[in-house]
């Protein structure tokens, strides 16, 4: 009754402010929002999918050998470096040395030389690397880890970016908690993984509103993946106008329903 003292229904006001109320009202609705809705179809999760993460073009290792015989082990160890500070001492702690994997998967390692790790995984080069350093060395360790593995993660995120992930092992929906977890306005059944595979860029598309998403071969993230989270359709819609447009309708709709009671 208010409204229609004050506005009369026929008035251009009128349906300005029924427009605003329906924009600011508007809501998604489960399906669109929450994750795994199909989890209680399951009593139990075996996951098939076995991690081992791929070494890679570009990858930067630190790959220490120990062994009982100490000084055997010694020549397979780069030297650690220490930063010097101003005053001629060191500065933090050493670090080691890197190798880089090369564009033809390869690295140069002391006493044996090129070694093409690019392609194996993880367990598959510490094994070449003991099955080539037994030759020297007694019952040898190796120990290989991937310093600069980082996932990116773009589109509808709180806070995209690329993240360096110490450990070497993440899900996508660590990835996504790391960036923040989706907006609403992001899209949770099209969510697009690319992958750098073999020097080929391979793609895929995840729906984590399903529970399948557990057992998808890009449930773990590879090193350098980039995971793209699309916008909804609301979202794309509102790219069209100010996102301050219904805030101007509720001025507009207040300066003509003045108008139109000056004007009687």
């Amino acid at each position: 009754m208010m409204i229609k003292r004050l506005i009369p229904c026929h008035t251009p006001a009128f349906f300005l402010m029924l427009f605003g109320i329906v924009l600011m009202t508007s809501c998604a609705s489960r399906k669109d929002i929450v994750y795994f809705q199909d989890i209680e179809e399951i009593d139990k999760l075996a996951s098939k999918v076995i991690y081992d993460p791929v070494l890679q073009p570009d990858d930067l290792l630190t790959i220490t050998v120990s062994a009982f015989d100490t000084e055997m082990a010694m020549p397979f160890n780069l030297p650690a470096v220490a930063y010097m500070g101003t005053d001629g001492m060191a500065a933090g702690r050493a670090q080691y040395q890197t190798y880089l994997i090369d564009n033809k998967g390869k690295i140069e390692f002391p006493v044996i030389g090129p070694v093409k790790l690019g392609g194996l995984t993880r367990n598959e080069a510490v094994n070449l690397l003991k099955k080539k350093i037994s030759h020297y060395v007694k019952d040898p360790i190796v120990n290989i880890r991937i310093m600069n593995y980082k996932v990116t993660v773009l589109g509808e995120v709180a806070r995209p970016g690329s993240y360096t992930i110490p450990n070497e092992r993440i899900t996508i929906l660590e990835a996504l908690g790391l960036a923040g977890d989706l907006t609403v306005y992001g899209k949770r059944d099209n969510i697009l993984v690319i992958r750098d595979k073999n020097g080929e860029k391979t793609y895929t598309r995840v729906d984590i509103t399903k529970k399948d998403v557990l057992e998808s071969p890009y449930y773990y993230l590879q090193q350098n993946d980039v995971i793209y989270v699309e916008p909804n359709k609301a979202q794309v819609q509102s790219s069209t106008y100010n996102r301050n447009a219904t805030v101007v309708i509720s001025i507009a709709s207040v300066i003509i329903a003045l108008i139109s009671v000056l004007t009687r």
